[in-house]
């Protein structure tokens, strides 16, 4: 028995993504109560098990298994390769989601790229109201409400959820193309003029999604 071979069995079984933290505390916490089955990896560290994850990650790509191991927002997890999703769809006939529009990706993108940012600043940017695109957005659970502004009328402030970025397979916002370039760029406030807007998300066609 190995390292590797006991994280192998707990990602099988997790039934959500694990983090190296969370790993490492199943790891350790194994056999305490039972001391006739010591446990060998009870000084198993962080930095080890993320080692491991990693070396597990480059095998079953070298096998060329039908499944493969990587890292969401949330933690590591066994997913299914994409290359069988129509297959794999076989077993979740349900309907998917309906897509989003253009509007609404348009309004998530200046969310993305600028939050926290009001809707009134959003309206600056996209030229027409966006309140029912927001809520829409909103109900999807892709945007949330962050606070309110440190401004006259203190409105309220909205950026992504941790659903937006499962959504889109990204670890965090830094892995939004062209994040730095697009944050440096001018976009208008509420009392602003010329609009430039933000480069689009990755299109809904060409998205691949983990956990398929």
């Amino acid at each position: 028995m190995s390292l590797i071979q006991v994280i192998e069995a707990l990602l099988f079984s997790a039934q959500k993504p694990l983090s190296s933290r969370e790993l490492v505390s199943a790891i350790k916490g194994a056999g305490a109560a039972d001391e006739l089955m010591p446990n060998e990896f009870s000084r198993a560290t962080e930095a080890e098990v993320a080692a491991a994850l990693e070396q597990l990650k480059i095998e079953y790509i070298e096998q060329s298994r039908a499944f493969q191991l990587v890292e969401k927002a949330e933690g590591w997890q066994l997913v299914s390769d994409p290359a069988y999703a129509s297959w794999v769809r076989q077993l979740f006939p349900a309907a998917k989601p309906a897509r989003l529009t253009p509007p609404s990706l348009e309004t998530l993108a200046i969310v993305a790229y600028r939050q926290p940012i009001t809707r009134a600043d959003v309206e600056a940017v996209r030229g027409v109201a966006v309140d029912g695109v927001l809520q829409s957005l909103m109900e999807r659970g892709l945007v949330k409400i962050a606070g309110r502004a440190e401004v006259p009328g203190r409105p309220l402030l909205y950026e992504t959820t941790q659903f937006f970025l499962e959504h889109f397979g990204l670890r965090n916002l830094d892995e939004l193309p062209n994040a730095e370039e697009l944050k440096r760029r001018y976009l208008p406030s509420a009392q602003g003029s010329s609009a430039i807007s933000p480069a689009p998300l990755v299109d809904q066609d060409t998205m691949v999604h983990k956990s398929e």
